[in-house]
């Protein structure tokens, strides 16, 4: 029994001291209620797709990581575009060139797509690429980072600093130095474009101009308040990830370090736990109602008591990346020309315009 219970608490404070790190409770502000107004027309048209999605996302292992990729790249191919899409593929990147009629190739902001680490890509996230290419008038580029289960989650984090190093000096058209450059992701992409802006800094590199992230996922932890709460607001990652939140706390700590190979409050996986201050302008949106609402005020709230220069914007009601849904949602649009707005703040200093 002596050596059961010196186990047991072995265990719990190897969990919450190591694996979790710090409390980080402070940052946390009351959950906005939820407005019971009926959606728009368009909104209830979003929420139908999204429950192909959830029904889609069932199933065990590889067949569900398969529907869930499927349906995300189903989103991005059914649509058309003003863009031009030209592929690069070579021993060290993949990925694709996103271009506007009459961009200006010395602008450039690398894009890092969402879908959880396990899903997503180019191709699935083309509204947002397009939009961007269209809203900055820059070469965006979409990098097909590796996912999980396939790779490490490292391997995935390697490949956006890669990205990152040969972009300041490639463009579609081949070696130019950047003139400017932004770096832009949701979700799991939002994580990454957190998490490199920090890795950027502290490799003494040339800090990116910007930075945006849309609904980001800022810590593995998975502890926020809004990540249980939400479940039933957020449609998009409710019915798809709202199961894990039920698992007592340690242990998805655990779960979280046996799929990932890395400590859940490891700052690489976790750009909420690291040193916020010296980091680039950098925009956050999240949707009040969407499990990772928190995530985004945390690291705002962090990130401004650090000095730096993050701006938090929420929106009501809206699903996970809503501004995947563009042209058809009126906030969607919205949120771009709030980005447009947010880079014309900086321009004045970074350079950075915006095209009409």
């Amino acid at each position: 029994m002596f050596w059961l219970a010196i186990t047991i608490v072995a265990f719990v404070m190897f969990s919450y001291l190591v694996l979790r790190g710090e409390n980080l409770s402070y940052l946390d502000q009351p959950v906005p209620r939820h407005s019971a107004q009926a959606p728009s027309e368009a909104m209830q048209s979003v929420l139908a797709s999204l429950s192909e999605f959830a029904q889609g996302s069932h199933g065990r292992g590889r067949q569900r990581v398969r529907a869930i990729r499927a349906f995300m790249d189903k989103l991005g191919a059914e649509r058309s575009y003003k863009s031009e899409f030209l592929p690069l593929s070579n021993p060290e990147l993949r990925g694709e060139w996103v271009l506007a009629p009459n961009c200006d190739s010395g602008r450039r902001v690398l894009y890092l797509h969402g879908g959880a680490f396990i899903a997503g890509s180019p191709l699935s996230h083309r509204p947002i690429t397009d939009r961007l290419a269209r809203l900055t008038g820059a070469a965006v580029f979409a990098l097909d980072y590796r996912l999980m289960p396939e790779h490490k989650r490292i391997e995935g984090i390697e490949d956006c600093r890669r990205a990152y190093r040969w972009i300041l000096e490639n463009g579609p058209e081949g070696r130019e130095s950047a003139q400017t450059l932004v770096v832009a992701g949701d979700s799991a992409g939002g994580n990454l474009t957190l998490s490199l802006l920090a890795w950027v800094r502290d490799q003494g590199l040339r800090q990116a101009d910007a930075g945006i992230a849309l609904s980001p996922a800022t810590d593995a932890v998975l502890d926020a308040p809004s990540l249980r709460s939400n479940i039933a607001s957020d449609a998009m990652l409710g019915p798809a990830f709202g199961a894990l939140t039920k698992v007592p706390s340690m242990f998805l700590l655990w779960y979280t370090w046996a799929t990932s190979r890395m400590l859940p409050a490891d700052p690489r996986i976790s750009p909420l736990r690291g040193s916020l201050a010296d980091l680039p302008p950098i925009l956050v949106q999240a949707s009040d109602s969407e499990m990772l609402l928190d995530d985004a005020r945390r690291y705002a709230a962090k990130a401004q008591a650090a000095e730096s220069p993050v701006v938090l914007q929420t929106w009501p009601n809206m699903c996970h990346v809503w501004q995947m849904f563009t042209p058809e949602l009126a906030e969607a649009e919205e949120a771009y020309a709030n980005i447009a707005e947010f880079l014309d703040s900086v321009s004045s200093n970074d350079g950075i315009e915006q095209a009409a």
